[in-house]
């Protein structure tokens, strides 16, 4: 007992200041990179744990206490800083390869921008005439390029821009029911990434949610049933990731406008995917394009810019004049609004659309590729690995299936050529993580004891990095000890 007591008190004494740790040689390689502030707050950190370390009398580096010296906890210390350093950079926005072949990757950015799109962010990066008529001189209104083309891209009579889909369901919910109830079914209740739930934006907006129906079966006499002189608005929600089927009903958007028009409420499409031409010679199904919900009569539309669209992360809104004229006057707009990069770079993507050349647009040409495509391009990649009979790595090609991904059409099935790699040593945890910890890592999935490489969500111009990945797991593997 006394031993345990005595070993953390004489290694308190022993443990490095801030200022001792700051000047090795290890802080100060790393202050080019993280700064001297940064460095110092690091350091504090680091110094700090390694002292709760000590009073606790645990092992420090798989080392008991007695077996630890001034210079030893000196040397833990530098490698928690630098451990730390590498940790907080991971963290930093970086580019990366997505070898997962999900499309609309929520977790990696979605919808990656064209090189027009790019190109545009880079022109309105310094000053732009984003709220200046060039022509007359005078204020202009900030995205009113980019509203024109979309509301004619759609039908609509007219279009607004905010920074996100959920901003443009909070908007429409404030503006036009607030206060008042907001008609929807509770098949459409739904929750997506991030803990972002429909029920909460509601009630967040003013108004009261009012359910009709049950989660599979909503008729359109439920939502008549349900109108009362507090009902402000109908609304008709995308199901996002998941699909009801077998025993299920809901009314056809046709049936909601009829009786929309008969009781005089407006009614709210949250239309999510955002597709604008038809892709189902793709393989994208149950997937309405919004010129086809604005034809069939909903009065306001909202759908995201970094889905289907194949944009930056927008919330647009097209509809009636009447509306989105509320919309745009109303306080809370001018705290979603969007900002002059986002705006070029939808701006370019309309563009690309009104000019019939959406094949520039990265998302819809990862959707076009077919998996006769992506199989040449793999067996081209794997014969640039450098493999060897007896080093115990496979490299192969399976077929397989890609996904949309953000919600967008989850029963579409993408069919796709993957390259599978597995290892007679690795597990296929550790093949993943050498590529994940590659510069620019690179994401790939595992599926029944493989890592799977799907080309469909690699450019081009990053195939020689996974290429690059690969060979180097062989030379790593060259050098392991053989099963015996």
């Amino acid at each position: 007992m006394a031993k345990s007591t005595t070993a953390p008190n004489s290694l308190l004494r022993s443990i490095p200041s801030v200022d001792q740790l700051v000047r090795t040689e290890t802080a100060q390689r790393l202050r080019s990179s993280i700064g001297a502030k940064r460095l110092t707050a690091m350091s504090r950190t680091v110094v700090a744990d390694i002292r709760a370390l000590v009073r606790s009398g645990g092992p420090i580096a798989g080392k008991s206490l007695d077996q630890h010296t001034s210079e030893t906890i000196l040397k833990e210390a530098e490698r928690k800083l630098e451990e730390g350093s590498e940790r907080d950079r991971s963290t930093s926005i970086t580019r990366l390869i997505n070898a997962t072949g999900v499309v609309l990757h929520t977790n990696l950015g979605r919808a990656p921008l064209s090189t027009e799109a790019l190109e545009a962010i880079k022109n309105a990066s310094r000053y732009c005439n984003l709220e200046y008529d060039v022509f007359s001189g005078s204020r202009g209104r900030r995205g009113a390029r980019v509203e024109s083309l979309l509301a004619q891209l759609t039908a609509a009579e007219d279009a607004l821009v905010v920074n996100n889909c959920a901003s443009a369901a909070l908007l429409i919910l404030t503006v036009l029911a607030k206060d008042g109830e907001t008609i929807v079914s509770r098949g459409e209740l739904v929750e997506i990434g991030g803990d972002f739930r429909i029920p909460d934006v509601m009630s967040t907006s003013g108004t009261r949610m009012v359910e009709v129906g049950t989660t599979n079966r909503t008729h359109l006499e439920d939502y008549r049933r349900a109108i009362s002189h507090e009902t402000r608005l109908l609304m008709r929600v995308h199901p996002s990731n998941y699909r009801i089927v077998g025993f299920a009903t809901s009314p056809d958007l046709s049936e909601l406008v009829h009786l929309a028009r008969e009781v005089k409420l407006p009614l709210y499409e949250d239309a999510g995917s955002g597709q604008i031409n038809d892709l189902s010679c793709y393989g994208v199904s149950d997937e309405y394009t919004v010129r086809q919900l604005v034809d069939a009569g909903a009065d306001v539309i909202s759908f995201s810019g970094d889905k289907l669209l194949g944009s930056t992360q927008a919330g647009l809104i097209v509809g009636k004049t009447s509306i989105v004229d509320r919309l745009r006057k109303h306080p809370l707009y001018r705290a979603l609004r969007s900002d002059k990069l986002r705006l070029a770079a939808l701006e370019s993507a309309l563009e690309a659309y009104h000019r019939e050349v959406e094949q520039t647009l990265p998302v819809i040409r990862m959707l076009s590729l077919t998996n006769d495509e992506i199989s040449e391009r793999a067996q081209r990649l794997i014969k640039q690995v450098k493999t060897k009979e007896d080093d115990g790595l496979k490299i192969s090609i399976t077929d397989s299936e890609s996904a949309i991904g953000g919600g967008a059409g989850p029963t579409s099935k993408l069919k796709t050529a993957v390259i599978a790699v597995a290892h007679a040593v690795l597990s296929a945890d550790e093949i993943e993580r050498h590529l994940r910890l590659s510069k620019p890592p690179i994401i790939a999935r595992i599926s029944e004891g493989q890592v799977l490489v799907d080309l469909r969500t690699v450019f081009e111009d990053e195939e020689q990095h996974v290429i690059e990945s690969l060979n180097k797991l062989t030379q790593s593997v060259g050098s392991s000890p053989k099963p015996e």
